[in-house]
């Protein structure tokens, strides 16, 4: 097994990416036959009903991470809820997955993004310039989900 530190969390949605502030966090490649990841979020307990909700329906969610520094492109997990310990005023949510393979990079993601927002020319070569170093989030896989979080 490897342990890595869990630097953000975003849940995907069909409308996009709903931030989940992190407290602190957790990923572990099991290195199992089925390639199973246990990620480990510590966040607020405002998340509590939101989360019980998902666990109780077992839903499956599309879960995008940043793993050991924020410079990293984020991995996109297809993940079901194993556990929620609720504590003082936080929360630790223990998820259970596989890493989704997406066709596209990082690269290829921004560039559509710049396309879809009407870039052109010089004007989208000098804008992915700039975000390739900035790194905004993007959406790095897709999934219809029922309901975000009361934060969002």
């Amino acid at each position: 097994m490897k342990t890595f530190k869990l630097v953000s969390l975003q849940l995907v949605e069909k409308n996009g990416l709903i931030d989940i502030e992190l407290d602190d966090g957790l990923i572990i490649n099991k290195e199992d036959e089925k390639s199973n990841w246990l990620l480990e979020a510590f966040i607020d307990k405002s998340y509590l009903e939101y989360f019980k909700k998902r666990a109780d329906d077992k839903d499956e969610l599309t879960i995008q991470v940043v793993i050991t520094k924020k410079e990293n492109d984020p991995a996109a997990f297809q993940t079901k809820i194993t556990s929620i310990n609720e504590l003082e005023n936080h929360i630790s949510i223990l998820f259970e997955g596989s890493l989704k393979r997406t066709k596209n990079d990082y690269a290829e993601l921004l560039l559509q993004d710049l396309l879809d927002k009407g870039f052109i020319g010089d004007s989208l070569l000098d804008e992915f310039k700039i975000k390739m170093q900035s790194k905004p989030r993007l959406a790095a896989a897709k999934k219809e989900n029922k309901e975000t979080p009361a934060q969002s």
